[in-house]
């Protein structure tokens, strides 16, 4: 309501709207601590539990979590799987940009550890022979980056 109150003050030199102040304040405040956190928990609860990759007939899934691609600028969302002959990201329904990238092993040139904005470490760069690059945010980056290492050697 402090931050209403001054915005209005700054803006029109007076304050005159006590009753639409206190209005919004509660509006505002019973949102942002009961409704967002039940939606945000409601729907954070389901995120990547149906993201399922199109594998080939003898494919099997070894490894999955959950991970961003780098579409150009976006970065899209989804879930990141190892199976026994390739490495799929399938993104969730709600980005721009979806479906689903393959990257067979045979065609991994590099595999390289990278900083997420130059700050985090949970980024991973795949090179493939072709010339095209794929940069990945995962959890527990050394654990991926260690399968990937066991696949492409």
């Amino acid at each position: 309501m402090l931050v209403l109150f001054l915005v209005h003050y700054f803006r029109e030199g007076e304050f005159r709207n006590w009753n639409g102040l206190i209005f919004q304040g509660v509006f505002f405040g019973v949102f942002m601590a009961i409704v967002f956190p039940y939606l945000f928990g409601k729907f954070a609860m389901n995120h990547g539990k149906n993201i399922y990759p199109e594998l080939g007939t003898d494919e099997e899934i070894e490894t999955e979590g959950l991970a961003n691609l780098f579409r150009s600028v976006q970065a899209v969302g989804g879930k990141l799987f190892l199976t026994n002959e390739k490495l799929i990201f399938k993104s969730h329904k709600l980005n721009i940009h979806t479906g689903q990238s393959d990257i067979p092993y045979h065609t991994i040139a590099e595999v390289q550890t990278t900083k997420t904005g130059n700050l985090i470490d949970n980024g991973l760069r795949i090179k493939t022979a072709d010339g095209l690059e794929f940069d990945f945010v995962v959890a527990d980056r050394e654990s991926w980056m260690e399968k990937l290492q066991e696949k492409i050697n």
